[in-house]
């Protein structure tokens, strides 16, 4: 039934630092920017390679969502990098501070965690 995810949507609180943080910091793609009046609200839609998106929106008012302590719900966003230490230099290249590397106990695939500018949890999990 289910194909893969299309998708993953994220509500920022500063649409300006996040679009930096996601299209210039991360590298990915703009698909199409749009700017809903009725709703005071704008939708980006990102590409990461292989066709996945993340929608990044933005609402005034939108309430402040829990991540530390983990809270229920989505826990974070993990993508797929070759070379886990280049992609730490790059996010460091951008002051993003990353936590130190681990290893999957299951899988022996390294890992990290850093932080989007709204302290979304985000992984980096090496192929």
């Amino acid at each position: 039934m289910l194909k893969g995810i299309h998708h993953a949507a994220i509500i920022c609180s500063n649409y300006e630092a996040s679009k930096y943080f996601y299209t210039k910091v991360l590298g990915l793609n703009v698909l199409a920017e749009n700017y809903r009046e009725k709703r005071d609200s704008y939708k980006l839609d990102l590409e990461l390679p292989g066709g996945t998106q993340i929608e990044l929106f933005s609402f005034s008012n939108a309430p402040v969502r829990p991540s530390y302590p983990e809270a229920q719900g989505l826990r974070h966003l993990a993508f797929v990098v070759e070379k886990i230490e280049d992609a730490i230099k790059q996010l460091e290249s951008h002051n993003i501070n990353v936590e130190a590397i681990r290893v999957d106990e299951f899988t022996g695939k390294r890992f990290t965690f850093f932080s989007d500018p709204d302290g979304l949890p985000l992984e980096l999990y090496e192929a």
